[in-house]
């Protein structure tokens, strides 16, 4: 048991690459030395499924005569981005007002990172939400899978209703966010962190 606390290390750095289809990726530790592998059932435990490359992320790893791999995430901080709006959809809209819309609670229908796009549902509402995979990038998400819980400010765009921030959400849950949730459409239990819309099936 000692020995395996000894092997255990706090690493700061940054994701070289992950990929969902593969489920594992490798992270880049500012202190140097190897590779380390990070699974995505650890990232799963964080509270997400994917991580944009580039990525800057804190995780306890755990040496093994395979190599390093990470056991636990601690913080992602999405990849630096000029501040300036990553879609035209937002080019005319005033930035920090956007940040200030109330963030919703959503599951996703669908989402093809080889197209670039997908569609979410919020709670209790039957429209599409159109989602970017730029919109998810600057989020510091790469990928998402159909049901996957979300918290997202949600505006009207060109293209109609559309994500304009999107986080994973026990993500948001846990950096005590404000998160809205129609009172004619709530459910009579309060959604879980684990999946808040769960009960919103098709």
């Amino acid at each position: 048991m000692a020995d395996d606390l000894n092997n255990m290390h706090h690493v700061r750095g940054q994701v070289k690459w992950f990929d969902p289809a593969k489920g594992f990726g490798f992270v880049i530790s500012d202190e140097g030395g190897p590779d380390i592998l990070l699974h995505v059932n650890v990232l799963r435990n964080f509270g997400q499924s994917s991580v944009a490359d580039g990525a800057r992320i804190e995780v306890i790893t755990h040496r093994t005569e395979r190599g390093v791999q990470a056991v636990e995430v601690i913080s992602i901080t999405p990849p630096e981005r000029a501040d300036s709006p990553v879609l035209t959809d937002f080019a005319d809209m005033d930035m920090d007002a956007l940040r200030q819309r109330p963030l919703e609670p959503a599951r996703v229908k669908w989402f093809d990172k080889g197209k670039g796009f997908g569609f979410a549902n919020v709670f209790g509402r039957p429209e599409d939400v159109f989602l970017h995979i730029e919109v998810l990038r600057q989020s510091g998400l790469a990928d998402l899978q159909p049901g996957e819980a979300l918290a997202m400010r949600v505006i009207e765009g060109k293209r109609g209703r559309m994500a304009a921030e999107v986080h994973a959400w026990e993500v948001a849950t846990q950096k005590s966010v404000e998160i809205k949730v129609e009172p004619a459409s709530a459910p009579e239990q309060s959604p879980t962190p684990a999946n808040p819309v769960a009960a919103d099936q098709d």
